[in-house]
């Protein structure tokens, strides 16, 4: 009897186990099958909704990007205007692009650069309706290449927004909209980004003389967008429609493409008050005629022998009397190699650093005279 019920209890212990191996199974299937519907569920879901944002994933909307551009150049367009050169039979001698920054009761004023206009007696600008009207040249200055002109306020169909390149980052979209090429391409618009800041581009006009040729340094902002002949003059336009900089210069070689330069906006600005009053731009002067050390030609041609110690730096040819160089002993033959620690190495760098200053300024000269290094302090001077 004994073994008998140690028997049924064996039996069911064994009913037992198979029982919940049978329930763990079901249990484990019901899990499986779940999990394979919501894997199946989550595909279907995908394929009719692509557009899933994963974690740590950006993207952009395209449609606001566009809608961003469009807006930018609405605010712009109207203002910018293809400046024509006219000769005195009427025919076009060269051309550029300008915009209008400003307006009163009587007047449009625009900016331009100053080569775009040099030598002109005649100017007119073609409106993007493809109405002219008559420019006056109010000033220019060559050194920033800037010019303000004017117009009957009744052709000024827009006023372009000034905003500032300080707060443009490098990589930033930025476009332009300019006449390459004349009034036939007037309203062209390019775009890019912002490549760089604060770039130093030495430019030069020709000159018979080396004493009195035009070579200078000058800031300006880099960009790809592509900048054409015609474009000169022309605004450089951020995404908010904001005027951060006028399209001065094209770096033009058979290995480079794409890098064009600008007058960063606030820049202009500091000067457009006294152009447009017709005023000449007064800036430091220190009373002195001065070669590159490297131009050995005409270092020979005026008879001037260097220590050939030194490298780099600008030689004095002439030290005019009563100005600040000869008050603070500066002799003919001194060359200079410093201003304010700065090198200079130059005509153009000697220019940049000295214009960095006011009238009225001190600045410290580091020069060269006999092999020997002195330093002197120069008061700046205005031109008499």
């Amino acid at each position: 009897m004994k073994d008998k019920i140690e028997f049924i209890e064996a039996e069911n212990l064994n009913k037992n186990r198979d029982n919940k191996f049978n329930n763990g199974l079901k249990f484990a299937l019901i899990i499986l099958i779940t999990f394979c519907l919501g894997v199946g569920l989550m595909y279907v879901y995908s394929i009719n909704n692509p557009k899933v944002i994963t974690k740590n994933r950006v993207t952009s909307n395209t449609k606001v990007t566009e809608e961003a551009m469009e807006d930018a150049i609405d605010k712009v367009f109207d203002a910018v205007l293809c400046i024509e050169v006219m000769s005195d039979d009427g025919s076009i001698i060269s051309s550029g692009t300008g915009f209008v920054y400003a307006k009163d009761d009587k007047y449009g004023y625009v900016l331009t650069n100053a080569h775009v206009v040099s030598g002109a007696k005649n100017v007119q600008g073609v409106l993007s309706n493809n109405n002219t009207a008559e420019l006056t040249i109010l000033g220019s200055d060559t050194y920033t290449d800037l010019a303000v002109l004017r117009m009957d306020v009744k052709n000024v169909l827009q006023v372009a927004s000034i905003g500032t390149s300080q707060n443009t980052k490098v990589g930033n979209t930025v476009f332009t909209v300019g006449s390459p090429m004349g009034s036939s391409y007037a309203g062209t618009v390019t775009k890019g980004i912002l490549s760089g800041k604060d770039r130093l581009i030495e430019t030069s006009s020709s000159s018979t003389s080396a004493l009195t040729g035009e070579s200078y340094i000058v800031k300006v902002l880099q960009t790809d967008a592509a900048i054409s002949p015609g474009n000169s003059g022309g605004p450089l336009v951020n995404l908010a429609g904001d005027v951060i900089g006028i399209n001065s210069l094209k770096l033009v070689d058979e290995q480079v493409e794409g890098m064009g330069f600008a007058i960063p906006i606030e820049d202009a600005m500091n000067y457009v008050d006294v152009l447009e009053q017709g005023k000449t731009i007064e800036r430091p002067i220190v009373g002195v005629q001065i070669l590159d050390l490297t131009n050995k030609y005409a270092l020979y041609r005026y008879g001037i022998n260097v220590d050939s110690s030194i490298k780099a730096g600008v030689i004095l040819v002439k030290v005019n009397s009563g100005y600040p160089a000869s008050d603070g002993g500066l002799k003919d033959g001194d060359i200079i190699t410093k201003i304010d620690g700065n090198d200079i190495k130059t005509v153009s760098e000697f220019k940049y650093e000295l214009y960095k200053h006011n009238i009225g300024d001190t600045i410290e000269v580091t020069y060269y005279r006999n092999g020997k290094e002195s330093k002197t302090k120069l008061k700046l001077d205005k031109t008499s």
